[in-house]
């Protein structure tokens, strides 16, 4: 049988999930190791980890060519791809907020409000959940600046500890949502390797309960 490949995002995720995998018994040596190497075998399985970046791994989930991935909510969220979710991992933890210059309001005054981020799908649908037309323009870089420059009322962006937005003199507005790691899965791969991917998913389900 084909190995079930497993899409994992390169990076702090990456990390995460080779220590789950361990702590569930599975041999990461190849992984740890890896050098150059973007397919690796876990020994003793019938599993192959493609390592790629977050919004990737969604790209070869949705098209088959990768059974389950590994990835952050907020690429999910922004990719609005037709992806199974199974479980949430625990790791990676960190919110999506609305944040603004300090002491400042976005909700005042009349005038059509502007923000910048690098999630402007999120963005838009946060704002037209409340019903308010609000102008986004996506920002690759440090998406900081564009208030600090004038250019937005405010930024949409991932927050963790807030330190960032401090020394910036920024602050949360609002929380939009709660995000973390993910499994997602190929509709057609659960379909046709259900008992396999099952059987993977409550072993991570019992190693997160663990670590609860």
């Amino acid at each position: 049988m084909e190995a079930l490949r497993i899409a994992l995002t390169k990076g702090r995720l990456e990390k995460n999930t080779l220590s789950l995998l361990e702590d569930m018994g599975l041999d990461c040596t190849e992984l740890r190791e890896k050098g150059r190497r973007l397919i690796l075998p876990i020994p003793g399985t019938n599993i192959e980890v493609v390592l790629a970046k977050a919004a990737d791994v969604i790209t070869y989930v949705e098209h088959g060519v990768c059974d389950l991935g590994i990835v952050g909510e907020d690429t999910i969220l922004e990719s609005g791809s037709s992806l199974y979710e199974l479980t949430d991992l625990g790791f990676g933890r960190c919110r999506f907020a609305l944040a603004v210059k300090k002491g400042t309001s976005f909700y005042e005054g009349y005038r059509a409000k502007t923000v910048a981020t690098k999630y402007p799908n999120i963005a838009r649908n946060y704002f037209e959940g409340k019903s308010l037309d609000v102008s986004v323009i996506k920002i690759e870089g440090s998406v900081e600046l564009a208030p600090l420059l004038g250019l937005a009322d405010g930024i949409v962006d991932i927050v963790e500890t807030g330190s960032t937005l401090r020394e910036n003199g920024l602050e949360v507005s609002d929380v939009i949502c709660e995000i973390s790691a993910r499994v997602v899965a190929n509709m057609a791969s659960l379909k046709l390797r259900k008992a396999e991917i099952e059987s993977l998913v409550e072993k991570m389900e019992q190693e997160v309960r663990k670590r609860a």
